[in-house]
């Protein structure tokens, strides 16, 4: 099986005068947390929309599962298996915790015109369905919220609740931008906690864009810093929070 699950190859992405990213190459290793750090404007945010599918890169290579998947769009790659959050959750806020698991659920055929006629079908799926969201939810520790509706719940439990649903799609790698953002200390590192159960227990690969390294260090395995729109160190967290080239761009003096 191929040691890395993601490969940016010499990515480069511009707005208008501003290069965003300047020929940024890494690997993210399967089964490891793997966190991208940086200064405000570093270009994180836009490295993870070029990889996800959001942003089209002018010119270099984005490798999943060793497939070329440059230029993909986000349902194609979601469809592959590669999950994506965001920095502010974007639920269904009406709909329940449970509900908006389900509505993430890719290949229900009751969706379908024809697959809606045959009731015994899209009804054991539905099923199948709801006891997969539950297993998910026990693994987020969000059964006990399973009824709530999502305008109802903390910060950081949309933040669980949007990571449950993409693990609905059977995503073998998440990636997650600033998944502890504006979330009390306590649940951060729950956040993190559940994140490393899930490599765990269901070998997710996680690729993090977070500034809280307080919190995300003790949990990740690997680390990439980013500056001026390239990557300036990577490694275990002792290197790369050691490195002078982090420490002046990232750390201050």
């Amino acid at each position: 099986m191929p040691e890395n699950i993601l490969s940016l190859e010499k990515l480069k992405k511009t707005f208008g005068s501003l290069v965003a990213i300047d020929g940024v190459s890494l690997d993210v290793a399967r089964r490891r947390i793997s966190i991208l750090i940086g200064p405000n404007g570093s270009g994180k945010t836009t490295l993870i929309n070029v990889a996800s599918g959001v942003y089209k890169p002018d010119s270099g290579q984005v490798r999943f599962d060793q497939s070329d998947v440059t230029g993909y769009s986000p349902h194609k790659l979601y469809r592959m298996g590669m999950g994506r959050t965001f920095q502010i959750p974007a639920l269904f806020w009406k709909l329940t915790v449970l509900e908006n698991l389900l509505v993430a659920d890719k290949s229900n055929p009751g969706e379908k015109f024809l697959g809606s006629l045959f009731r015994t079908s899209w009804r054991r799926h539905e099923t199948e369905a709801t006891e997969k969201a539950s297993r998910i939810l026990e693994l987020m520790g969000l059964s006990q919220l399973w009824n709530r509706p999502a305008y109802n719940l903390s910060g950081g439990q949309l933040k669980l609740v949007e990571i449950g649903r993409a693990l609905m799609s059977d995503a073998r790698l998440l990636l997650l931008d600033e998944p502890v953002s504006g979330v009390n200390p306590t649940l951060a590192h729950e956040i993190f906690a559940r994140i490393l159960k899930l490599r765990d227990e269901l070998g997710i690969t996680f690729f993090i864009v977070e500034h809280r390294l307080d919190i995300a260090l003790r949990y990740v395995d690997d680390i990439f810093a980013m500056a001026l729109g390239k990557i300036i160190a990577s490694g275990s967290p002792d290197e790369v929070m050691n490195n002078p080239k982090v420490i002046e761009a990232y750390l201050g003096s």
